[in-house]
This record gives C-alpha cells, sequence and structure tokens, in this order.
C-alpha cells in the first residue's frame, strides 16, 4: 500500500515536469508510505512519477517504485496488493518472462508486457497504478472495480496541457497550479450523499478515475475512461443466469468462495490482523483466519460513553476474541481524545466525509499495535444483504410505482404537504410519490441528507441548481439497477456502487492510510461476487447468519441472533457538547460543519457569503 503521484506535460507548449512540485505533491502523503521513497523521471523531462511505499509484499529494495522493466520500455507507479501475483507470476515464467524481484508490482510490469490492457481482467486484488509506455508514448492510469483505491487526476479542461495525478486531493493541491474554482456537482453531491461522489471532487480542477476504468493520456490529452469491469454487469449477469441447487448448495458455494478470498487476503510478507467488532462479518472473517497460520491479532474500538450499555460492542468482542484464541485488543475512546484528535482528523481527512470517526480511531489504535495490515469487514452487509434498505427500496418503490402514471402528481403532492410533513416529519415523505417509484429513486429518499429541494437551504442557490443537473443523480441512480431483474441483487449495486464506494471506503482509504495502516476488504472480491452473486440470485432469501453459521458454526448463537444496529459512535453528543451548531436532524449539522472547516482551510466557499453555510465552531 502507498502513495502514488505523476506530471505528464503532454501539450507541446507545456513546460518540462518541474521536480521539486512532484516532490512536494508525493512527500505531502508521506503517512501513505513511512518505508520508503523514490522518484523517475523520463530522459526528455516530460515525465515524472513519484512514491511513496508502505512495504507489505517483497520487503526488500526489489520492491521499490517506480520500478522499470527490464528493457527499459514500462514505467509503473503502483497503490495496492494483488493477491493472486504468484499464480500470475508462474503463468508469466511458463511464457518466458524473468522476474528480479518477488514483488507484485514486477508482476504487473510483465503481465501488461504481455496483454496490455487486457491484463486489468486477470488483477485480484485493490489497486490504482499509472503506467508509462515508451513505446506508445502514453500514461495509463487504471483503478480497481470496487474503488477500493482512489486515484485523481487534473482533467484536460483546466490543466493547460500537464496532466498530474495522485492518491489525494489534498496532495494534488500542495503542489499548486490547480484549477480550485468549485466544483458545483462535487459539493452539491456532498450534501446530498454526506460524501463526495465520484467522478467529481469539491474543486473544478481534480477528478476521480471511476472504479473499474483505465484511461490513456497520449499527445492530445487523456481519453475518455474505459470500463473493463463493472458491478452493475455481474450482477445483472447473474440476475439473468442464476445458479441451479438447493439453498444447500448456494452455502457450499458461498461458503466456497468466501474462504478462498480469506485466504487470498492474507497474502503478505508481514503480520496480518483484524478488526473484530460484535457483528457476523468481522466475526466470521477472524473464525475463518484463524486457521491461517499465527495466532491473529484482534483489535476493537469502544466508546466511553457506551460502556455498559448497548451501544458497547467490546464485551461480545472480548468473547469472541478468546473463543478464537487471538491476541486482543480493545481501544477505547472518549470525548478528550475527539477533542485532542479533531483537527488531525479533518486535515487528514482527504475529502469532507460525515462519517470516518470511527476508521480514524481504529486505525491509529491498529498502528499503536504495530499492526500494519488489517482485514475489515466492509461490504459484508452490501453482498449479504443485511441493510435495513434491502426490505425499505422495493416497499418503498412497490407503494409509489403506481403513481407515476400521472405525470406531475408526486411533484405538485410533494408541494402541497411539505410545509405541513416538515413540522412534524422528515421532509422527504414529501418526495415519496415524485421519486419512490423506482429502486434509485427510493435510494435517493433513503440514502439522502437533504433532497433536492433542499439543496438551496444550505449551498449558493446557483451552485445548487448546477450541481444537481451535473450529477444526474436520477439517471445513474437507474443506471446502476439496469439490467437487474431481482430487487435483491438491485438493492446491493445501490449500496456498493454508492455509500459504499463514495463513504465507506473513501474514509476507510484516508483514515487508515493517515496511520500508515493498509486495510483489506475480503467481502469485496471480484472472484466472490461473480462466484456468490448466481446463488443469491437463486435463493433470494437467504441471510447472512444462515450464511455465517454455515460457515463458521462456532460463531455463538448470541451474535448470530443479534439484531441488525449498525456501528455507532456518539459524535454528535461530541460536538453538541462542545457548542457546534447543529440545527438540522441527525448528522446533518456534522456535513455542514465538515464541509466548512474543508473549505476554510482552502478559502474557498468559506462563510455565508458565499455558500450559504452557517456551522460555527466555538472558539
Amino acid at each position: 500500500m502507498c502513495g502514488i503521484a505523476g506530471i505528464y506535460a503532454y501539450g507541446s507548449a507545456a513546460a518540462p515536469v518541474n521536480r521539486d512540485q512532484l516532490r512536494t505533491v508525493r512527500d505531502h502523503m508521506a503517512a501513505r508510505g513511512p518505508d520508503g521513497h523514490g522518484e523517475w523521471f523520463s530522459a526528455d523531462g516530460r515525465v515524472g512519477f513519484g512514491h511513496r511505499r508502505l512495504a507489505i509484499i517483497d520487503l526488500s529494495e526489489g520492491g521499490a517504485q517506480p520500478m522499470q522493466s527490464a528493457d527499459g520500455q514500462a514505467v509503473i507507479t503502483f497503490n495496492g496488493e494483488i493477491y493472486n501475483y504468484r499464480e500470475l507470476r508462474r503463468e508469466l515464467e511458463s511464457q518466458g518472462h524473468v522476474f528480479r524481484s518477488d514483488s507484485d508490482t514486477e508482476v504487473l510490469l510483465h503481465l501488461y508486457q504481455e496483454k496490455g490492457t487486457d491484463m486489468l481482467q486477470s488483477l485480484r486484488g485493490m489497486y490504482a497504478f499509472a503506467l508509462w509506455d515508451a513505446r506508445k508514448h502514453a500514461l495509463l492510469l487504471a483503478r480497481d472495480p470496487f474503488g477500493i483505491k482512489p486515484l485523481y487526476y487534473t482533467p484536460a479542461n483546466t490543466n493547460n496541457g500537464t496532466l498530474r495525478f495522485a492518491s489525494q486531493v489534498k496532495a494534488l493541491l500542495a503542489g499548486g497550479q490547480i484549477d480550485t474554482a468549485a466544483e458545483p456537482a462535487g459539493h452539491t453531491g456532498f450534501f446530498l450523499w454526506g460524501s463526495v461522489p465520484a467522478p467529481y471532487t469539491l474543486y473544478r480542477g481534480i477528478r476521480a478515475l471511476p472504479a473499474g476504468h483505465f484511461m490513456w493520456v497520449g499527445a492530445q490529452g487523456e481519453g475518455d475512461p474505459q470500463s473493463f469491469c463493472n458491478i452493475t454487469d455481474i450482477l445483472a449477469h447473474a440476475a439473468a443466469n442464476p445458479a441451479c441447487g438447493s439453498q444447500g448448495d448456494a452455502l457450499d458455494a458461498i461458503g466456497a468462495a468466501v474462504r478462498d478470498s480469506i485466504a487470498a487476503h492474507h497474502v503478505a510478507d508481514v503480520p496480518v490482523g483484524m478488526f473484530l467488532s460484535a457483528g457476523i462479518d468481522s466475526a466470521l472473517i477472524t473464525a475463518l483466519s484463524s486457521a491461517h497460520g499465527e495466532q491473529p491479532h484482534t483489535l476493537t474500538l469502544a466508546f466511553a460513553e457506551y460502556l455498559g450499555t448497548p451501544n458497547d460492542e467490546s464485551p461480545l468482542a472480548e468473547q469472541l476474541a478468546t473463543q478464537f484464541g487471538t491476541r486482543h485488543a480493545t481501544v477505547k475512546v472518549r470525548k478528550a481524545d475527539f477533542e485532542e484528535q479533531r483537527e488531525k482528523l479533518l486535515a487528514a481527512m482527504d475529502q469532507p466525509s460525515i462519517d470516518g470517526v470511527n476508521s480514524w480511531f481504529v486505525s491509529q489504535a491498529a498502528a499503536t499495535q504495530g499492526i500494519k495490515v488489517a482485514l475489515s469487514g466492509l461490504g459484508g452487509d452490501e453482498l449479504l444483504a443485511s441493510y435495513p434498505s434491502f426490505a425499505d427500496l422495493p416497499r418503498i418503490r412497490n407503494f409509489a410505482r403506481p403513481f407515476a402514471r400521472w405525470p406531475g402528481l408526486g411533484k405538485t403532492v410533494r408541494q402541497a404537504s411539505l410545509p405541513l410533513l416538515r413540522r412534524f416529519t422528515s421532509p422527504k415523505y414529501a418526495g415519496l410519490l415524485e421519486y419512490g417509484g423506482t429502486l434509485g429513486g427510493a435510494y435517493l429518499l433513503r440514502r439522502s441528507l437533504y433532497m433536492p429541494w433542499e439543496l438551496g437551504q444550505v449551498l449558493d442557490v446557483d451552485l445548487a441548481r448546477q450541481g444537481w443537473l451535473d450529477l444526474q443523480c436520477r439517471a445513474r441512480l437507474d443506471a446502476t439497477t439496469a439490467g437487474i431483474a431481482q430487487d435483491r441483487l438491485a438493492v446491493s449495486a445501490l449500496e456498493m456502487s454508492w455509500y459504499m464506494r463514495h463513504q465507506l471506503l473513501a474514509d476507510s482509504d484516508w483514515a487508515s492510510m493517515a496511520h500508515s495502516l493498509e486495510l483489506r476488504v475480503p467481502f469485496l472480491d471480484v472472484p466472490l461476487l461473480r462466484a456468490a452473486a448466481p446463488w443469491l440470485a437463486a435463493h433470494p432469501a437467504l441471510t447472512k447468519p444462515e450464511v455465517a453459521k454455515a460457515l463458521a458454526p462456532q460463531l455463538p448463537r448470541e451474535l448470530l441472533e443479534k439484531p441488525k444496529t449498525g456501528f455507532s459512535i456518539p459524535v454528535c453528543d461530541w460536538l453538541m457538547n462542545d457548542q457546534i451548531e447543529i440545527k438540522e436532524r441527525g448528522y446533518r449539522g456534522w456535513a455542514r460543519h465538515i464541509h466548512a472547516g474543508c473549505m476554510n482551510r482552502r478559502g474557498h466557499l468559506a462563510g455565508p457569503n458565499s455558500s450559504g453555510l452557517n456551522a460555527k465552531v466555538a472558539a
């Protein structure tokens, strides 16, 4: 796991690569790679790569980056892990390739020389990389299918013939020469979702490469991002081709795929630990990981305010750790810890998010325990349908769909009912008929912080209007479920492609890498998804506890029968007690605080005269 950066002066009038600027961008990401750093510059000075290294596979200098092919015609800077690199290496060696290191990075170089961009179909892992092809005189950027690893770049309409890329938005900003004008879709997207949806950022001059896409950059600038693996397509194919067999067959097949993924995610040259909560996902990973050699190290986060209450996960987690014989630590977080860490947390937060506090503290705790790689249960809810949304979205859709035959009815009902509903309950109910007729529209109703008609209350009206138009949320949400003729898999596609990708994975990345921790997510594995989805299509009523019981029958009944509650943190109480003005429901005040804090640091859209924000932070 690492931080990558680069500059490509492709325009004929563009100045050669500024080496100091590239080093500034690279070293802004020092926490992502404290084990080493490197750089490479082309002979003509038009291309430069930078790298910060967190050594996980091949700890020797042989794994250092940027890495060149033996003939010097390909150079790569790579962030992530390729879990099947050993199998790929054996295949390449059988074809005559000779290796100089034991790293997965070198496997990528050889695989590209053998297959070109078709290599991406062979990769199992999490990754973002840039590869310079001297023969083509072109730059290749690529990002993994789930979007576990980030990759940002400067789009052609803002870069004056010089493309820059990095693992972090703030690293690109640190290097300068970035168009920092407000990106309407980024700001509006944040207030809709509580995170910034790709491909947008808060800045006009920075874009995210979409998950599961690659992009070429040549002498004429960048081409359009091209999809090589799409979660919707995988789930649509499974829905159209469900597996044949009993529920027992389904449990056997899904169980084998989960075991295989967990085994793959243990590939490392350093010990692998686990985050252990009182939930099924992390307990299942811990139970199955206990079969992988050394006694595993597990870690649980507890909050002082929750001790002795149902929200305290530590007692059950400690019971599980004792049962599985792990080396366990419970780390307690108090309000004073949050107050002490808040400014550091906001500085590390690469893009604003209403979440991530728990990820920050558990990653910090892991670092203090000497854990360098940790497995997380993230993705289990989305794969195994344990969010309430899996029942709620079809129910909303089924209720609202009959009213869609009368155009304009939903908007009329919303405008008429909103004043009354706002006084007694959530204003979202006013939009039920207008938005609820599709799963995508129902998802917007359920997941959004603000509804579209509310955006002008928290953002400049023109900014909000333009942002909503650019986002095309309803069309994109409906496209996420296109062709998936099965509700369970359609909701999985929505959760994986929106909440999980833009918030959970983004938060996990910046929070873990701020503490030089590699976070791995075994439930987010393309081979696992391809193997499990047809069986889930055939048996849509199959539950996560049933899967877990079949895979690990030693899990206690208390865990398997515990109602789904989600992971709770006392952030709102901490903020209220700190006199941070929270006027809105739930995390809305935190959203406004985060947005104002991030913007104040950059001097953009700060204060009510520009964005309409009124979040105040006590001095």
